[in-house]
């Protein structure tokens, strides 16, 4: 553009305004980086959820356990392809601040509802074998130095064992690499803790099922659910999608809350922008009417301001959303034990282009229109 450096002569010309405009720019986009980034890590599990898969909790919360004997009425169910049993362990490995991802499950049927976890089948033959085995993520085995044949004390802060202790020893037998699932995880055998835990017998957490057909998954809610209604522990089925974000929206709404948050962060800069770059224009009157003299065209001369307008925050938000993007591969390494699909999402540069000339062109406006309706006659003459 043959016009650039009249550009950034321009925004040279007061440089400790420019300079705190562009800061200002910067950390709006940055913190508009890291909150769609942990929107995405809380509520990311959803988009890793199968389609085909519904989940079954107590109706009135995941907390309340349900009768292990719900899982054979639920493998009855017509449309039902497989189903099994979680229960949510809390364990705890060496110290406090190790919190992991443990669950029970069922090894004979694990890999039929989650095809998307790979492992050889030696690994999956040893894991049926042994009753105190256990699989592990390949992200929470690199964290730890896990490896095949190691056997791990993993205490939980839930269950507590028949003999008053609460550590179960775990068996690495398999270390799977999902390549759309959680890594991060641990899954052992369900009767390994029913056995020895003092209470909580013969209960499950919830179920979750594979169905044939998902246009009639919602028909099949409806159908696991009616098994058990009016009865002592009725239930609740949806889409495992559903009951993933369902964690999410404990919190509340973070859509709405990162949209909100944002908002107000934008106005901020909204009125920043057009606040220097009126102060910009009214600086330059004289100087505008001269360009206007010499043979710019009204036309020119408003682009020009607007390009400035568009130039700071471009050149703001790029670099905003360039630290939010190294910021998060950091978050991303320190904690992937609690937001194992933590990073910023791609759109998030898309929106954040979108915005930055949005932003621009809505400062500029107002500038715009002075410079263009100004008279040479009446500027030179207040000059």
């Amino acid at each position: 553009m043959k016009f650039l450096h009249l550009l950034w002569a321009n925004l040279q010309r007061k440089r400790l305004r420019t300079w705190l405009t562009l800061a200002s720019i910067v950390v709006a986009f940055l913190l508009f980086g890291i909150l769609q980034t942990m929107r995405a890590a809380l509520t990311g599990g959803a988009d890793l959820a199968g389609v085909d898969r519904l989940v079954t909790i107590h109706k009135v919360s995941l907390i309340q356990s349900l009768p292990q004997s719900y899982l054979n009425r639920v493998r009855g169910v017509e449309g039902v392809r497989v189903a099994m049993s979680h229960d949510w362990f809390g364990g705890v490995y060496q110290e406090d601040r190790n919190q992991v991802v443990a669950m029970t499950a069922d090894p004979n049927l694990f890999f039929e509802v989650y095809p998307e976890y790979p492992l050889p089948e030696e690994q999956r033959a040893a894991w049926r074998a042994d009753r105190t085995g256990a699989i592990v993520g390949k992200i929470i085995a690199e964290r730890f130095g896990w490896k095949l044949g190691d056997t791990i004390p993993l205490r939980s802060n839930i269950y507590t064992k028949a003999d008053g202790g609460n550590v179960w020893d775990l068996k690495i037998v398999g270390i799977f690499d999902a390549t759309n699932g959680d890594n991060n995880s641990v899954y052992f055998q369900y009767d390994y803790l029913n056995e020895s835990r003092a209470f909580g017998r013969d209960q499950i957490g919830w179920i979750v099922m594979r169905i044939n057909d998902t246009n009639r998954s919602a028909e099949i809610a409806r159908t696991v659910d009616a098994l058990f209604a009016n009865s002592s522990t009725e239930t609740k089925t949806s889409t495992e999608k559903a009951f993933v974000q369902g964690f999410a929206n404990q919190m509340g709404n973070i859509g709405a809350i990162v949209t909100a948050v944002a908002s107000a962060v934008f106005f901020t800069m909204l009125l920043v922008i057009a606040n220097t770059m009126g102060q910009s224009v009214r600086e330059r009157t004289n100087e505008l009417a001269v360009m206007k003299t010499l043979g710019f065209s009204s036309f020119q001369v408003t682009a020009m301001v607007l390009a400035e307008a568009l130039l700071i925050t471009l050149l703001g938000a790029v670099i905003g959303l360039a630290i939010a993007a190294l910021a998060a591969t950091g978050l991303a390494k320190a904690m992937q034990q609690f937001f194992p699909t933590l990073g910023m999402p791609s759109d998030t540069y898309v929106i954040g282009a979108l915005v930055a000339v949005g932003l621009g062109t809505l400062a500029g406006a107002l500038p715009c229109a002075q410079a263009w309706q100004l008279k040479i006659v009446d500027a030179l003459r207040k000059a």
